[in-house]
């Protein structure tokens, strides 16, 4: 057998055993520096947009460099990166959860000069490929789905709608204006892969149409009790349907008005599309946060109804986008979230100030007991 001539002794098991063929411990990765004063770090301070320095009990100090990443990245890209590292971290970088790529640094003359290298550096377009920013009160890289590229479900682009809403928000990604730091998120449906239903700021592609049915390859591609099952909202039966020529076939029924467009179907079976160029486009969601600084945790709620889908700048959404955040810059206190901004002004004002159109689609009628009485903060309760 193949095992045993690999080397496998079925009379000593354990001998050679590979007990872990997944990633090495995240330990050996550390700089020296972390790897010293692991639990013995005192405090951290932003020297200035995108740079900031760890200090240890021991007087030990690392610096942070953060610049901005793409979520998809070339081959030369990465190797570039790393290049980056050798030169004046030792190697050492990591990345964030909103892709952004942060160059840990031990030495303190090496900040300058690294911070002035990834300044330089820029696409043949003329853009920057490591612009330094995203810390502190300001917004960070947006963290999205996957879009057109990798996805098949999606009502929108993801690459798109962040490129050019990063364009629009580029110098807030660079400076600290703003009250407190702003988190944008996108996800491409809602089935929301990204962080969208907990963001200061959330692009949510959304589809508005039921799945279409081509019912003469449906029962030849598709398991139909898997399409059925598939449905969240059990929107989905079997059915008999006549095609043309007198042929009756094996296929499905939607109920539209039990469809919530989530595309799981299309999942199952890929005679169930769901892309329409009409029906699928953006909804802007706002207020969410995860912190319990304030306040509780929140849930972004809905501020734009429905963008049409405008490729290849959304300028739509980027010009809601970037008036909800000079709204919230101006009028906010210092350390507010905008979702504590827009509670203690009232969400009327909200959209008074950020120059939104407020319709019936936006009433929020939620009614879930469970919801106010699950414990969703780490703050005391009595």
């Amino acid at each position: 057998m193949a095992f045993i001539s690999s080397g496998y002794d079925p009379n000593n098991p354990m001998k050679d055993r590979i007990t872990d063929i997944g990633p090495r411990k995240y330990d050996e990765f550390y700089p020296p520096v972390v790897a010293k004063n692991k639990g013995k770090w005192l405090y951290h301070e932003y020297l200035q947009p995108g740079v900031f320095v760890h200090v240890s009990e021991t007087g030990d100090e690392i610096y942070t460099v953060r610049c901005g990443g793409a979520r998809l990245m070339s081959v030369s890209h990465i190797r570039e990166i790393c290049e980056i590292a050798d030169k004046y971290c030792g190697g050492y970088l990591r990345f964030t959860t909103r892709n952004n790529i942060e160059f840990l640094v031990s030495k303190k003359e090496n900040v300058k000069p690294l911070v002035d290298d990834l300044m330089k550096r820029k696409f043949s377009g003329g853009s920057y490929k490591f612009p330094v920013g995203g810390t502190g009160a300001g917004i960070s890289n947006i963290v999205h789905t996957q879009g057109w590229i990798h996805c098949h479900t999606p009502a929108t682009d993801a690459s798109g709608t962040v490129k050019a809403t990063l364009d629009v928000l580029f110098d807030d990604f660079r400076n600290m204006r703003l009250p407190a730091h702003l988190r944008v998120s996108m996800a491409c449906c809602l089935n929301m892969c990204g962080a969208v239903h907990c963001s200061d700021i959330a692009i949510l592609g959304y589809h508005r149409k039921p799945p279409m049915l081509d019912h003469e390859y449906l029962d030849k591609m598709c398991e139909i009790p898997l399409a059925i099952a598939a449905c969240p909202t059990a929107a989905i039966k079997p059915a008999k349907v006549d095609l043309p020529g007198g042929q009756k076939v094996n296929s499905v029924s939607v109920n539209s008005e039990r469809c919530m467009f989530c595309g799981n179907c299309y999942t199952m079976c890929p005679a169930m599309p769901l892309a329409d160029d009409v029906g699928d486009g953006i909804v802007l969601m706002a207020g969410g946060k995860v912190s319990n600084r304030i306040s509780a945790p929140k849930f972004s709620k809905v501020v734009v109804a429905f963008i049409p889908n405008e490729m290849p700048r959304w300028p739509t959404v980027t010009k809601a986008v970037k008036k909800i955040v000079e709204a919230y810059a101006k009028d906010a206190h210092k350390y507010e979230r905008l979702g504590d901004w827009a509670e203690r002004i009232g969400w009327e004002r909200f959209f008074e100030k950020c120059e939104l159109e407020f319709t019936h689609h936006l009433i929020d009628d939620f009614r879930d007991p469970a919801y106010f009485t699950w414990r969703q903060t780490t703050q005391f309760k009595f």
